[in-house]
């Protein structure tokens, strides 16, 4: 599985041996040149693996690590060094690194450890995305329960703005007069979506909780564009509804309830 790949070393010539190699095997790849340019680079996008040199004038690997678990405890690290030593290979260790390589090292060791740690992020993230859809389904339980010794007919259905109203075992959605019906995976969508309100979700947090399954980043994007276009066709049959469904730039969409003009 291809990924996005940081590589944060201060020798330009080892950066730039790195960078090549590593888009020759068709990864998405950035480099920093010091530790400051790295945490930057964490801060401004999501990279799914880190390949650090450890000595570094300035801010060396070794704090960099303790950033960078700060920003995002799941990203993974392959640590490089010209000079092994215990000391380091203990701090790489109680960092919980991936690898800890030592220069000058070899191409396909490297390519290895990189499939090897790519792997070991997409199975953290399938972990989280199974969590959370368990606990989804855990909360909607106690929901459903708790609806069902008040108003069992209406387990299903929610109220929005401006008297939308949303039946979710129908899969319909209605204003007075004006009803459209859902297919299921639209239905789906528009369900996951509500029970995230205000919460950005990933495209391939989307992917996951509607159709079921795990992909990349690159492929989710174009699974959902023409599902989210159709349900958004639909909602725009109400007030506003055009408007519920946003986009955020390279991350995924949420779900904003907004009412319609001079409601």
């Amino acid at each position: 599985m291809k990924g996005k790949i940081l590589v944060v070393d201060d020798e330009e010539a080892m950066r730039r041996t790195l960078t090549e190699l590593l888009r020759l095997e068709s990864y998405t790849v950035t480099s920093a040149g010091s530790g400051e340019a790295a945490l930057k680079a964490l801060k401004a996008d999501d990279y799914d693996l880190m390949i650090l040199d450890i000595k570094m004038p300035g801010m060396d690997g070794v704090t960099v690590l303790g950033h960078a678990s700060e920003i995002d405890p799941d990203l993974q690290v392959i640590l490089l060094t010209a000079h092994g030593s215990l000391d380091s290979a203990i701090k790489a260790i109680q960092n919980d690194v991936h690898d800890y390589l030592l220069k000058p090292v070899k191409p396909q060791e490297l390519l290895n450890s990189v499939v090897s740690g790519l792997a070991r992020r997409s199975e953290s993230t399938r972990k989280q995305l199974i969590i959370s859809q368990m606990e989804a389904s855990i909360q909607q339980l106690k929901d459903v329960e708790k609806v069902e010794t008040q108003a069992p007919t209406d387990q299903r259905l929610i109220s929005l703005s401006d008297g939308v109203m949303v039946d979710l075992s129908r899969r319909e959605v209605w204003r007075g007069k004006v009803k459209v019906n859902l297919t299921p995976t639209e239905g789906k969508l528009l369900e996951v979506m509500l029970e995230n309100q205000g919460r950005v979700m990933t495209h391939r947090q989307l992917v996951f909780l509607v159709q079921g399954y795990d992909t990349t980043d690159w492929e989710a994007p174009e699974i959902l564009r023409p599902l989210v276009s159709r349900l958004r066709r639909k909602l725009a049959h109400f007030p506003n509804g055009k408007n519920w469904i946003e986009s955020v730039r390279g991350t995924g969409y949420v779900f904003e309830e907004k009412p319609g003009v001079g409601s």
